[in-house]
C-alpha cells in the first residue's frame, strides 16, 4: 500500500499523488490515469509496480479542476470524466507531469498510462525529455498526435474491438511511427486492462502487463 503526498507543479499548482515503492529505487515509474482519477484501479496499477521494487508516483491530474476524483465506470462516470478532461488543457497535464517527474529525480524513469493516461504517456515520450520508456494504453489521443517525435523508448497496446480508436487509426500510427512497438489484441475492447470493467480481459491484460513489464527492464534497469 501507499500513501497520498502533495506536489507542487512549475506554474505553482499544487495537486495530490499516489506514491508506492522503495523510496531508494534506481528505477521510477509515472502512473498516468484514465479519465476517471486516481481511483482504485490506478492505486492497484501503481502498486503492481511497486511490487516490481520500482518507485511509483501516480498525479491526480484533475485535481486543476475538482480535488479528490475518484469515478467507477458507469455511462454517467464517463460523462462526468470527460468533462473534468475536457478543462484540462494539455499544457496543463504536461506541467504536472514534470512535477511528478520530478518527485523521482535522480532515477531512470518510464511512464505508463492507460485511456486519457495512454496519450499522455506518449506525450511524455514526445513532450518530456525526463523519460526513458513509456508504454501506452489504449489511448485514443495517439492517433491526433501521431506525428510527434519521442525522444525515448515507445510501445503501445490496443485492443481490436476499440470502439472509440478504429483499427484505421492504429494503423496509421504503426505507418507514422515505425519505430514503435505497436500491439493489437484480437477481441480486446477499450479498457482491456481494467480489472473493474465489463471489458476486462485477463488474458489479454497479462500479456500487455508482461510485455511492459519487460520493456521496463530492458530500458530502466
Amino acid at each position: 500500500m501507499g500513501t497520498t503526498i502533495t506536489l507542487t507543479a512549475a506554474d505553482g499548482h499544487t495537486f495530490s499523488a499516489y506514491t508506492a515503492g522503495p523510496s531508494d529505487a534506481k528505477a521510477g515509474i509515472v502512473v498516468v490515469q484514465e479519465i476517471f482519477g486516481v481511483n482504485h484501479h490506478i492505486r492497484d496499477m501503481a502498486d503492481r509496480f511497486a511490487a516490481l521494487g520500482y518507485a511509483v508516483v501516480a498525479p491526480a491530474l484533475f485535481d486543476r479542476t475538482e480535488r479528490g476524483v475518484e469515478l467507477g465506470y458507469t455511462a454517467d462516470d464517463v460523462s462526468k470524466g470527460r468533462d473534468y478532461r475536457m478543462k484540462l488543457s494539455d499544457a496543463q497535464v504536461m506541467v504536472d507531469i514534470e512535477a511528478a517527474a520530478k518527485h523521482l529525480s535522480g532515477k531512470k524513469l518510464g511512464i505508463v498510462g492507460y485511456c486519457f493516461g495512454g496519450t499522455v504517456s506518449w506525450w511524455g515520450s514526445t513532450r518530456s525529455t525526463s523519460f526513458a520508456a513509456a508504454s501506452c494504453w489504449y489511448g485514443g489521443g495517439i492517433p491526433g498526435t501521431k506525428n510527434e517525435s519521442a525522444s525515448c523508448a515507445v510501445q503501445m497496446h490496443f485492443g481490436e474491438k476499440d470502439a472509440s480508436i478504429p483499427m484505421s487509426d492504429v494503423d496509421a500510427v504503426r505507418a507514422a511511427q515505425p519505430k514503435v512497438d505497436v500491439y493489437v489484441y484480437m477481441g480486446a475492447q477499450h479498457g482491456f486492462g481494467c480489472d473493474e470493467r465489463g471489458s476486462f480481459s485477463a488474458p489479454d491484460y497479462e500479456l500487455a502487463q508482461t510485455r511492459t513489464v519487460e520493456f521496463f527492464a530492458k530500458h530502466l534497469g
